[in-house]
């Protein structure tokens, strides 16, 4: 199945690290997040990227046009030859297109659909969260269910705050209350299948997931893999250095093309 990424949006709460930086190439180790999203995509087999470009497209695309495939592989150096022992991305397809500066996803997803003409099933990422789930058990359940979209979702791994407002002579008041670890709450991945009949649902002006997919519930055609693995949504400065010292100390689970790499026990810190 084809692979669509969103790669346009700006990422604001990470600006304490470039100002001029796409969330997609922040850097997680010596690779940029949307390469180890790639890669695990990937690793179960799906090779043909479409990425929905936006803010700094540019950099997205140089960066793969340049690619140096020695950073993440060992080599031997005879001379000024490489030779690689391993490859990383040789046998990928990627389509680069750009789906404009302002466009809600929506409507980028709209405009690569010429790029998805015959695809009976497509995957969709926003490109900004990590897991280490085992991707086929999900694509499985979807393609039983007979349904138009199906989503990942995940506990929150960490507490929601509630505000309550109470009038008073002089205004309101505020009372706020932390919520922890609900068992029955649930949030989007933002891991997608969908059929191609999501494009006769889609309202190009609306939000994805606010409007289509809340429209498809109604319907009853859209399906949830609830998972309570390894997941972790990258919004602030503080998840990237999580990611980063997970990183560091060889605890990534997220990399399930390392299966074969023994991962320590603390790598599912981030459950609920």
């Amino acid at each position: 199945m084809k692979v669509v990424l969103f790669c346009g949006g700006e990422g604001i709460k990470l600006h304490q690290l470039d100002e001029k930086m796409p969330k997609p190439m922040v850097p997680i180790g010596n690779r940029p997040l949307i390469w180890h999203v790639m890669k695990y995509y990937a690793h179960f087999g799906h090779k043909d990227f479409i990425l929905c470009l936006g803010i700094r497209g540019d950099a997205i695309k140089d960066y793969f046009i340049k690619y140096k495939e020695y950073i993440s592989n060992d080599f031997v150096l005879k001379g000024s030859k490489i030779d690689l022992f391993e490859r990383d991305i040789y046998d990928w397809n990627i389509t680069f297109v750009d789906t404009g500066i302002e466009s809600s996803v929506s409507e980028r997803l709209m405009k690569v659909s010429k790029y998805l003409d015959g695809e009976e099933m497509f995957l969709v990422n926003y490109s900004d969260g990590l897991t280490d789930l085992y991707l086929p058990d999900m694509i499985d359940q979807f393609t039983t269910s007979g349904k138009i979209a199906g989503h990942l979702v995940t506990r929150p791994n960490k507490s929601l705050y509630v505000t309550s407002i109470f009038p008073q002579r002089d205004g309101y008041i505020s009372r706020v209350t932390a919520i922890k670890k609900l068992d029955d709450v649930y949030v989007n991945a933002g891991y997608y299948i969908f059929r191609k009949e999501i494009f006769q649902h889609i309202e190009p002006e609306g939000d994805l997931a606010d409007e289509t997919l809340t429209r498809l519930a109604a319907l009853s055609q859209l399906v949830a893999y609830p998972y309570s693995g390894m997941f972790i949504k990258i919004d602030t400065f503080k998840e990237k250095q999580i990611l980063d010292d997970m990183h560091d100390r060889g605890d990534t689970p997220w990399q399930v093309w390392r299966a074969c790499i023994e991962q320590p026990e603390k790598s599912q810190v981030l459950d609920d």
